[in-house]
């Protein structure tokens, strides 16, 4: 699948100087970026998620019980 973005001079220009920087083509800094944005945003709904999982339940567990639950 291929798609066009317009971008103005200046946004050419950085996006260029960030995939040189980084040794990779053009498509794919903005394919790279892409998939981060997308990991970055389901990292924080996870989190949120357990955040919220945390308020209804505020238990905490010392190493020791937290290894004993996960090795059962």
């Amino acid at each position: 699948m291929s798609f066009s973005i317009r971008l103005t001079k200046e946004e050419k220009m950085l996006a260029e100087s960030y995939a040189k920087l980084h040794s990779v083509s053009l498509g794919e800094a903005f394919k790279n970026a892409l998939f981060e944005k997308i990991e970055d945003e389901y990292d924080i709904a996870i989190a949120e998620e357990a955040y919220k999982e945390y308020l209804e339940n505020p238990k905490t567990y010392s190493i020791d019980e937290a290894e004993e639950i996960l090795n059962k």
